[in-house]
């Protein structure tokens, strides 16, 4: 078929009579767009080499080839109509066998889709109504009946089920088919039941408290007075009374819960307070001296902070603190920064990156203006405002960069004289809570400070660091009891922030409860007790991670190796190879003995009365016995010793030999006095008398 030219083939007509020469014949032109409309024949063979010349080839190739567009509508048309036949056809013999297996619901479904297809056509009908009308007269009443006919997939039952229940407009439905059975009405109503029920979970936030189950780490025998948690929840770390600092690796630990580190930093000093900073990679150690020290996650030391000059009056001259601490905390947006309070009467910032001397010091006042010791510190939840609880009962803010005056002050927040153990902020930064020594647990708005939001009494504390702490909702208040041994049980009471009612307690155990944290990552609660026990609350399915980790794992196998029942101690002459022959006959043995000399010698007899012959009868080990045993002498001989002298004093005169001969020359003749009667009557006078000399 040949088109008639359209409103392109003008301009294209012009184009080509721009690009041809002046001199070209304009039936040269025609026969062009001629050629390249698709038309059946050229002109003739001169006007093909017109076209060669011009457009630079030969020809336009073979003939265009000629379509029956109404020939192949109406095969179309036929091939379309036998398809949705041959589907209907299928479709109708399969609901006749799921009628036969028992299949009713889908049986029941079915109809009122075919029905319900029926009002509104298909896309594929629809085409098939255009064709039809399109095509001849003859054919019309055929294409108008099988039009009517379903083509194409069956209709979900639900889009059926919402048609035939009047539920809703069939467009809206969304979604996969759903399974036989199902009843649109009762389904929506356990939804809607169980958003109630999730709205209700959700309104009671005791119904959040992680209290199923619970581990227990023994720390010691003590008191567990200080408990730290990183801010990632993998690790904790204890400290007591007894000076030690447990380190607890949960996802390190297996069932046996035993501690991977422990150990003394501040020597026989009670641990009071210990916390992570806001990155977790160091610990703030606070104990009974005066100088706090900073750990690094494994227990080295980092820095110890400098000790002040107790003699100076005022300590804001001195370097640190002079007396025992009390509390201490990590800034919350700074994390080279710490907190400390101590009995010296001051709360002093300390730089990480300097250890020689403090940062700030803040010093409470009661209202003579007299020195005030502070209890317990803590910043805010933005870092911009710190505050002290203080033994006389106020509770003193100051902004963090005015350490002068304070910026909120509470005289009577708790009874006078009584230590305040705790202060903790919520987490909206809005709310102040404090634990006092009179037993009781207050709550105070920052932006109203001179009167207490709400009180709680009787809760009877015995510690000078039993603390409280906010739920992760901020809904919840909780807080620790104290009993005395054997009169009770210790207790977590949970309080509702809003109305500040007791709304929840656990039973801890038969001790005080001292210490409480309740991590928001994990929303997990741990608990330190006056028996040296720390125990962590946890939920299965409210919790994540912590304490779920170590409490799937068994405990370890010991080796045998590391299981001795007895400790031998073995020498390398006890063994086999280092052992002498033993001779398998004694007689043998006996007669090489009878040839050595040394063995076969009769021992001498022991000494009897005096020594005789250098020998000593009794004699130990010292050297005075072996001096005596070696140059006794033998003194049997009871002559007189003039007379045994002189026993060879005539030998010597008679034939002198060594002395006499040598002084015969000069040596004068010896006289010797007479013995005259005056000397015998001297003799003869009475003792006293004689001349005393």
């Amino acid at each position: 078929i040949r088109t008639p030219p359209q409103k392109g083939a003008q301009c294209t007509s012009n184009l080509v009579c721009a690009l041809l020469p002046r001199n070209q014949p304009r039936k040269n032109i025609q026969t062009i767009m001629d050629a390249g409309s698709g038309g059946k024949e050229i002109k003739s063979s001169d006007d093909d080499g017109d076209i060669a010349s011009v457009m630079g080839f030969s020809g336009f190739g073979k003939k265009a080839r000629t379509f029956d567009l109404e020939a192949i509508f109406e095969q179309t048309r036929r091939t379309a109509i036998e398809r949705s036949h041959r589907a209907f056809e299928e479709r109708q013999q399969e609901e006749a066998e799921q009628e036969e297996a028992g299949s009713s619901q889908k049986g029941k479904i079915r109809p009122a889709a075919d029905s319900s297809s029926s009002d509104k056509p298909t896309a594929k009908t629809s085409r098939q109504r255009d064709s039809s009308d399109s095509g001849d007269s003859s054919d019309s009443g055929s294409d108008s009946d099988s039009s009517s006919d379903l083509i194409g997939p069956p209709v979900p039952s639900q889009l059926a089920l919402h048609r035939s229940t009047g539920q809703g407009d069939p467009d809206d439905f969304v979604g996969p088919p759903l399974p036989p059975g199902y009843r649109a009405s009762l389904a929506d109503d356990d939804e809607d039941d169980e958003e109630d029920m999730q709205d209700e979970e959700d309104d009671n936030p005791v119904k959040k408290i992680p209290d199923t189950h619970e581990i227990t780490l023994q720390h010691g025998t003590k008191t567990v007075s200080a408990l730290a948690l990183d801010p990632s929840g993998a690790r904790l770390v204890t400290g007591g009374y007894d000076y030690d600092v447990r380190f607890w690796d949960f996802a390190g630990m297996d069932g046996a819960l035993q501690a991977f580190r422990s150990l003394q930093p501040c020597e026989c000093h009670q641990i009071r307070s210990l916390q992570y900073s806001n990155t977790g990679d160091v610990i703030l150690v606070v104990a009974g001296n005066a100088q706090a020290k900073v750990l690094d996650r494994d227990g080295f030391p980092v820095l110890e902070c400098v000790k002040g000059d107790q003699y100076i009056v005022d300590m804001v001259n001195t370097k640190g603190h002079t007396a025992m601490l009390n509390s201490g905390c990590w800034h919350p947006k700074i994390k080279e920064e710490f907190l400390t309070c101590s009995n010296d009467g001051t709360v002093r910032t300390w730089d990480l990156n300097s250890e020689k001397k403090h940062k700030a010091v803040f010093k409470p006042r009661s209202l003579q203006g007299k020195r005030v010791v502070p209890t317990c510190c803590t910043y805010s939840r933005d870092g911009k405002l710190i505050a002290a609880g203080c033994q006389d009962g106020t509770i003193q803010i100051w902004d963090r960069n005015l350490s002068v005056h304070t910026k909120f002050h509470c005289r009577k927040a708790h009874a006078p004289g009584t230590d305040i153990s705790c202060l903790t902020f919520s987490y909206d930064g809005t709310t102040l809570a404090s634990r006092g020594g009179d037993d009781t647990l207050k709550t105070w708005d920052i932006r109203n400070f001179s009167k207490c939001l709400n009180a709680a009494s009787d809760l009877s504390t015995f510690f000078p660091m039993t603390d409280c702490c906010f739920s992760p909702d901020d809904r919840l208040l909780v807080t620790g009891t104290s009993v005395k041994k054997g009169e009770g049980n210790g207790k977590l009471v949970f309080f509702d922030r809003a109305s500040f009612q007791k709304v929840y307690e656990i039973e801890v155990s038969n001790a005080s409860v001292v210490r409480c944290l309740w991590h928001p990552k994990l929303n997990q609660i741990m608990v330190g007790t006056g028996n040296g026990l720390a125990k962590v609350y946890y939920d299965p399915v409210k919790s994540q991670r912590g304490a779920k980790l170590c409490v799937v794992k068994g405990k370890r196998k010991e080796k045998q190796a590391e299981t001795l029942t007895q400790d031998y101690i073995i020498t390398p002459h006890a063994l086999p190879m280092f052992r002498e022959a033993r001779q398998r006959s004694t007689r043998k043995q006996l007669e090489k003995d009878r040839l050595d000399p040394m063995k076969s010698h009769k021992p001498e007899p022991p000494v009897s009365g005096p020594g005789r012959g250098g020998r000593v009868a009794m004699h130990g080990g010292t050297l005075s016995s072996f001096i005596v045993k070696n140059i006794a002498l033998d003194k049997t001989d009871d002559s007189n010793p003039r007379q045994a002298i002189l026993r060879h004093a005539q030998a010597a005169s008679e034939n002198p030999y060594w002395v006499a001969p040598a002084y015969t020359a000069t040596q004068p003749e010896p006289v010797f006095a007479e013995v005259e009667s005056e000397d015998e009557e001297a003799d003869k006078e009475p003792e006293w008398k004689k001349r005393k000399i």
